[in-house]
């Protein structure tokens, strides 16, 4: 399959496939225009060859043609991030879309009606990806967010166009940044996996550890690892059914010769609050009524350390509840040791919900090399999995 950058798309019409699933307001405005941005390049590209674009995605999960989930919402924001006026049309399939579609000129952006209005785009219908696929002559795939959901948008319109499909900037993007963690990194390779629960975490953790050099555990899913070793954990959050399973992790982390660094100390509080009393103790030796909430000072500076000597980091999930203030210490030092990382050569990619939320907080999105847009999609190319997003794309 050709790069993007080799294809002239002078005189085509092309089916995009974006992820515009942004947020938007009580007045359905947009609040966070990250997906549309990240888009701008690949349609960008169409533009200025000569070709013009059709734009499909979805928004929300309507169970019905919800108006509130009308993509109309967005036209306005989409016209800002392009500099363009944007045609609307108010179906993604049958007459309407078709007419405009004809009438495309080169230069001239259509975005369609919500893909998941039709129960045929998740259940990944036949019929409904070919009517997508006659408005338009090339397809790209630029939806990295949806890649790893076999719908029809993303799985199933690929095949009608054999020999005239290709991956837009983002997601090829994406699938690189993956692969310098998964196959070419640098060594040594660096995860750092925080967040509550290690249940979630589990296939990632076993996918990667022929890869990593090193894996760093924070969040509240340490507290299974401590608690598993015999530590005190007070009334910190831990997954009673997974201590042996912890256990077992660090077993087979030791077998391949990967170093686990768990926090040693931590910033305790008495009460979930950010008013609530608050002292740094050891990690093992929590008292009882009082729960972990954030890494302490000892834990920030062994992390610091461990960033500094690796070449390639993979972030996924804070290291403590970074929503609350007095609890943001702890992913604070963690996102400066991994700018000042990145700053030196390292190659550093942030991904997963809440810590790319935690990078756009604190301002460490353009300090990393990537941060990638697709939540459960990167999760599970991290897993191993083939999404069916990226695999239709290579085949005819």
């Amino acid at each position: 399959m050709n790069s993007i950058q080799k294809i002239n798309f002078k005189n085509k019409k092309v089916l995009i496939r974006v992820d515009f699933n942004v947020p938007l307001d009580e007045a359905f405005k947009v609040t966070d225009d990250t997906r549309i941005r990240a888009a701008k390049p690949t349609i960008l590209k169409v533009l200025k060859d000569g070709g013009c674009c059709i734009l499909m995605s979805h928004l929300g999960r309507p169970s019905f043609q919800d108006p509130q989930f009308s993509l109309a919402h967005i036209v306005s924001e989409l016209e800002n991030v392009l500099g363009i006026n944007v045609l609307f049309s108010d179906q993604c399939v049958g007459e309407a879309p078709t007419q405009l579609a004809k009438t495309l000129k080169p230069g001239q952006v259509l975005l369609l009606e919500n893909l998941r209005y039709h129960k045929e785009e998740t259940t990944g219908g036949l019929d409904f990806a070919k009517q997508l696929s006659s408005l338009a002559d090339f397809y790209i795939n630029d939806a990295f967010g949806t890649a790893h959901r076999a719908h029809a948008s993303t799985t199933v319109v690929a095949q009608f166009f054999p020999n005239a499909k290709c991956f837009g900037f983002l997601l090829a993007k994406e699938i690189e940044s993956i692969d310098k963690v998964m196959k070419s990194g640098k060594k040594p390779v660096l995860a750092i996996l925080g967040g509550a629960k290690v249940s979630s975490k589990i296939t990632i953790i076993e996918s990667i550890l022929d890869k990593i050099d090193h894996l760093i555990i924070g969040g509240g899913m340490s507290f299974t690892f401590i608690k598993a070793q015999g530590g005190q954990i007070g009334d910190s959050i831990c997954e009673e059914d997974k201590q042996d399973l912890a256990l077992q992790i660090l077993e087979l982390a030791a077998q391949k010769e990967v170093k686990v660094h768990l926090p040693v100390d931590v910033l305790a509080a008495d009460d979930f609050s950010p008013t609530a009393n608050t002292k740094v103790v050891d990690i093992d030796c929590i008292p009882k009524n009082w729960q972990g909430l954030d890494c302490g000072p000892k834990t920030k500076a062994v992390f610091h350390k461990v960033v500094q000597q690796c070449q390639t980091i993979l972030w996924n999930g804070p290291l403590g509840v970074f929503e609350m203030e007095p609890f943001s210490t702890g992913t604070i030092a963690l996102g400066d040791a991994i700018a000042e990382a990145t700053n030196n050569g390292s190659f550093s990619l942030v991904g997963g919900g809440d810590s790319v939320a935690a990078v756009k907080q604190f301002g460490f999105d353009t300090k990393v090399s990537y941060v990638s847009t697709g939540g459960g999609a990167m999760l599970e190319s991290l897993e191993g999995k083939t999404l069916p997003g990226i695999a239709a794309m290579s085949t005819h």
